[in-house]
């Protein structure tokens, strides 16, 4: 797999959802979850995601229960989440993040952005990977980046010429 738009996520109700869906976007993924000191931070994922979606922009947020515990729902409880926290963007069905069951995607988004010192493991829930229109990932940040701070390097990624179809993407 090249790029992130070559994988497919699972949504809370089993169904696969192709990635290519946003081909040329730029995409804030995140691993979230709704019981952890940094959940307040969905509010400003949300924002991100009004701001810029008319430029093609997108949050995709996975829930993971590998830290604390602070996942528990399940796939109901997880459907339910963007009306609890008030978020439009695309919330998919829990998966793990580090370990030998790693979701296929998070390996490979861990191998293009390394975390500090060239670690690939995620530390902590809301750790946030910035893809750019050409399906690369672009940066790595960590849980404790707010939101809003992300503005400049998404602003950097949408002035980004989206890819052609005669150039193979």
């Amino acid at each position: 797999m090249n790029d992130v738009f070559d994988f497919a996520a699972p949504l809370p109700d089993g169904e696969e959802q192709p990635l290519a869906a946003w081909r040329g976007d730029v995409l804030l993924i995140v691993n979230v979850a709704s019981e952890c000191g940094f959940t307040p931070q969905y509010e400003g994922l949300q924002a991100l995601q009004e701001r810029y979606a008319e430029r093609g922009f997108r949050v995709l947020g996975f829930p993971c229960n590998q830290f604390g515990g602070q996942e528990p729902g399940d796939a109901d409880q997880i459907r339910a989440c963007g009306l609890r926290f008030g978020v439009s963007f695309p919330v998919f069905a829990r998966i793990e993040v580090n370990g030998d069951a790693a979701y296929p995607l998070y390996r490979h988004l861990k191998d293009q952005a390394p975390g500090a010192l060239g670690t690939r493991g995620i530390k902590w829930n809301f750790t946030k990977f910035l893809v750019g229109r050409d399906g690369r990932v672009i940066d790595r940040f960590a849980p404790q980046k707010k939101p809003a701070d992300l503005t400049r390097a998404i602003e950097v990624a949408l002035d980004e010429p989206r890819p052609s179809a005669a150039n193979g993407s």
